[in-house]
Order: C-alpha cells, then structure tokens, then sequence
C-alpha cells in the first residue's frame, strides 16, 4: 500500500512538471513577426544613447520574410529565417544605407547582434536575441 502512494505521489509530481513545463513552451513561443522591436540592451549593458530619437529598432514581415529597421541612423533589412516553433532565427546579410552619424558604434553592434543571432526567448514584452547558450546579444521592448 505505501508504494502505491509513493507511485501515486510521484505520478502526480511528474504531471504537475510536465503541465508546467508545456505551459511555459507556449507563453514562450510568441509571434514575434508583425511588431515592432526597441533595443534596449547590447551585450549585457543598458543601452546609452547620444540622442534618444536614435534609438534602433528592427520588424520582421512574415509576408516576404524580410527584416527592417533602423541602426540609430542608418536603416538596415535584409531577409530572415525564422522556426518559432523551436525558437530559432537567423538574420541574412542584407542592405544597410551608409550615412555618417554621431553614435556609430551603437549602430555596428546593433547589427552585429542581428546578424550573429541564432535564436531568441520572448518574456512579456522582451525579446532577447541569443547565440547558442552564451550571454544574450540584445534585448529589445515592444515598441507601441
């Protein structure tokens, strides 16, 4: 009788995890295409900027699978490739205009981590581009 209790008990742990676990996969996989991203956060370090309106920002279509935005002052686009059902995401080289601009080096990293990223996590109104299991590129808001 006690191990049908324990085996019971532990049914029940493993449902509760598993329950959980499923859960979590699908608040986490969000449509992350149609919206519109705000950097907020480049390799770890708050973002700070010379002039706030420069602030980047990247959208995804889903429609031709192009990417768009802005570096700070130069825009940016290219295509992308995206599997939300396991998170994965891959920005392809693609066109950015060449003006000269005050904060340049925010604007080289902004690009780098869309170019080096290789999947991403959604939390709430957070989006993180990753590289494999390192430290996150960046971090972005939902812009409104």
């Amino acid at each position: 009788m006690k191990k049908l209790h324990i085996y019971l008990l532990m049914l029940s742990v493993f449902t509760f995890l598993f329950c959980c676990t499923t859960k979590n996969a699908q608040q986490n996989n969000v449509d992350i295409t149609g919206k519109t991203w705000k950097l907020i956060e480049i390799n770890g370090q708050p973002l700070k900027l010379k002039d706030p309106k420069n602030n980047p920002y990247f959208s995804l279509n889903k429609a031709d699978m192009r990417y768009s935005g802005k570096g700070g002052c130069n825009g940016v686009g290219g295509s992308f490739e995206i599997k939300q059902d396991i998170m994965r995401i891959k920005f392809n080289q693609g066109m950015s205009t060449m003006m000269a601009c005050d904060d340049l080096e925010t604007e080289q990293l902004f690009t780098k981590a869309l170019l080096s990223a290789d999947n991403y996590s959604v939390n709430g109104n957070t989006l993180t581009l990753n590289k494999a299991r390192m430290a996150p590129l960046a971090k972005f808001i939902l812009q409104k």
